[in-house]
């Protein structure tokens, strides 16, 4: 009997504090936020990611009245800036927007990932795609994706390729080309589009997939010579430039991005910061702008359907990591 009133008394204590909590989530959601908030992008300024955020980050500056802080923590693949927000205090004044490595393909690249992206960061809205474009150096004699696979077989020694790190597009997709052409091709990582493509056009390294937010002016100037998008369809700002698909049927990959938070971040404030985050993606001037940029805006989701899809993604570039026998590489 006693033990019966013990276990009673415990479930009635345990549902006064879940009442409790969920309460307190919900106050401070009605005052959230009421002073800076960070938003976190794992890679240097300049990339497709850091323009997304600016953009997304002036129009809720406006909406909340606080200030949106963007701050970029590049290196190991994005891996420092997606732990610096799993480890944040989670009270959504911390935010990150990473792309699909983050969430997917270092789980299974990285020997001892510093976070669980599944248990430890919540989904709050898909962001945009991004395509990436195959590009080299002037100086190559390649002007088209078969030339250019006829020029690297021949090549006495492995080219070296420009990467934004391990892990992320700019790595796994010339992995995906290897694996499917027979290429043999290294890596050279930078810490970001940008300085990566810096030295390709410097002729220091001789080809890299670039995203078109940071690569379009030196794509349209020149500066390099683009040879094929990684989506299956041509784009609206390179007209001229034809899918790697044509000629390797199957290659059809871009990058996603998304906003997140802690999980343990109370729901009712997980919840008006997606909602907000959605509204502000649903602005038609900031689905241009996000065009203009060189990205893709995409449908939203609620946080509920975006854990489904990551864990979708998770299996899927899972298979991609091993197929190119990377898996624990890093």
């Amino acid at each position: 009997m006693i033990r019966k009133d013990i276990g009673h008394l415990a479930a009635f204590v345990f549902a006064i504090l879940v009442a409790a909590i969920f309460t307190t989530g919900q106050t401070q959601a009605q005052t959230f936020p009421n002073r800076a908030v960070i938003i976190v992008v794992p890679f240097a300024a300049g990339g497709s990611g850091d323009i997304l955020a600016r953009l997304v980050g002036a129009k809720l500056e406006t909406k909340w009245g606080q200030p949106v802080v963007v701050e970029n923590r590049a290196g190991a693949g994005g891996n420092i800036g997606a732990t610096a927000v799993a480890r944040a205090a989670p009270d959504g004044y911390t935010l990150l927007l990473g792309a699909s490595p983050q969430f997917t393909v270092n789980v299974t690249l990285y020997k001892n990932l510093p976070y669980d992206p599944e248990k430890e960061l919540t989904p709050l809205a898909m962001a945009a795609a991004t395509p990436f474009v195959l590009v080299v150096n002037p100086s190559v004699p390649a002007k088209t994706v078969k030339e250019f696979i006829d020029y690297a077989k021949a090549s006495p020694q492995p080219l070296s390729y420009a990467t934004a790190g391990y892990g992320v597009p700019h790595h796994l997709y010339m992995e995906l080309l290897k694996s499917m052409t027979g290429v043999q091709m290294n890596p050279v990582p930078y810490r970001g589009s940008v300085p990566s493509l810096t030295d390709v056009v410097a002729g220091h390294v001789p080809v890299m997939f670039v995203d078109l937010g940071p690569g379009l002016g030196q794509m349209q100037s020149g500066a390099v010579r683009s040879l094929g998008v990684s989506l299956a369809k041509r784009l609206d700002v390179l007209p001229n430039v034809p899918p790697i698909n044509d000629t390797l049927p199957g290659f059809d990959v871009a990058s996603w991005q998304m906003f997140a938070a802690p999980s343990a971040t109370p729901r009712p404030i997980l919840e008006k910061i997606s909602a907000d985050i959605r509204a502000v993606l649903e602005m038609p001037e900031i689905g241009d702008a996000i065009s203009k940029a060189g990205m893709l805006p995409l449908p939203q989701r609620d946080m509920d359907d975006l854990k489904k899809f990551v864990k979708t993604e998770l299996t899927r570039w899972g298979d991609v990591v091993r197929k190119a026998g990377i898996e624990g590489s890093q």
